[in-house]
């Protein structure tokens, strides 16, 4: 689900209908918030009809975009969730994913700009015809803590819900133990660590030029891509990495963050409470935002 794998762990119960609820929900919440999948909330309004401007969604659909458009006025545009028309372009997920022409770019680019959308109780009002919206970088956070809530209502108090890099730990481990979560090494095998991390009840989200990308002619091409260019950042960081308590924070954020660069990203993520950054440069050098070494595993 959500283009990734999956995983729920439960650490204090054997229901398997627990584990079945959850991911019950995530796919609900897909079914609504995908680009790609033709009856969702996302596609039918990206693929509207010239001149119908306003929608009524859920009251789900309405809270992702909202928060995406928090981050996107936080960031003055860094971050913008409606990147979509230049996602699609790029389309990093396709077979054979190539750098587009300049004039494809440029053309796509005028169409992106996050004061485009705006946000009323459950309605959605676009100011033109060409606008449209990708939640990508932040609607798995705001699924993995509805996850949580769900578990949580269900008595549960130890578990661990995985969304491919969305990492939200519910508790601690059985013993009062903190759980141990890994910082993967940009480019190596998923299983090569640079820093254990040792998490209570908190979410801890990546995101780094490493997950979707493709060389061409010698260059590296990531997912994440500058709203102001039209190509992906290049500013000297491989991987940002949050931990905050809500999910969707570290999602937006982690995005956020990378798009500021390694002095703005830190700067911003020093002003907000309960957030910790941990960025890596492209020299392999890792830096804390404030009391983020803390949570580096000692053992």
């Amino acid at each position: 689900m959500l283009n990734t794998f999956v995983t729920v762990t439960l650490y204090d119960s054997e229901d398997q209908e627990i584990l079945d609820g959850a991911m019950k929900l995530c796919s609900e919440y897909e079914q609504k918030l995908s680009t790609t999948i033709e009856t969702s909330e996302i596609y039918v309004m990206n693929h509207r009809q010239p001149g119908e401007r306003t929608f009524t969604v859920s009251e789900e659909t309405a809270e992702v975009i909202e928060k995406g458009l928090e981050y996107s006025r936080l960031s003055d545009g860094a971050f913008d969730i409606t990147i979509e028309p230049l996602s699609s372009l790029w389309n990093f997920t396709g077979a054979d994913p190539h750098v587009p022409s300049e004039d494809a770019i440029r053309e796509e680019l005028s169409k992106v700009g996050y004061e485009n959308v705006s946000v009323s109780g459950n309605q959605i009002t676009f100011a033109n015809d060409v606008t449209t919206i990708d939640l990508g970088a932040i609607a798995k956070g705001y699924i993995a803590d509805r996850m949580k809530e769900y578990l949580k209502s269900q008595g549960v108090e130890s578990a661990i819900i995985n969304l491919g890099g969305n990492v939200l730990c519910v508790g601690e481990r059985p013993g009062g133990k903190p759980f141990k979560i890994g910082l993967q090494k940009p480019f190596a095998d998923r299983t090569e660590t640079v820093a254990s991390l040792d998490i209570r009840d908190l979410s801890v989200v990546s995101s780094g030029v490493y997950e979707r990308h493709f060389e061409e002619n010698g260059v590296n091409y990531h997912h994440i891509l500058d709203p102001f260019t039209g190509y992906p950042y290049e500013n000297g960081l491989t991987q940002v990495t949050i931990l905050s308590e809500q999910s969707v924070d570290g999602d937006g954020l982690s995005t956020t963050c990378f798009a500021l660069g390694l002095e703005g990203g830190m700067k911003l993520a020093d002003s907000l409470d309960g957030v910790y950054a941990v960025f890596i440069t492209e020299d392999g050098e890792i830096h804390y935002s404030q009391n983020a070494a803390d949570f580096v595993s000692k053992q």
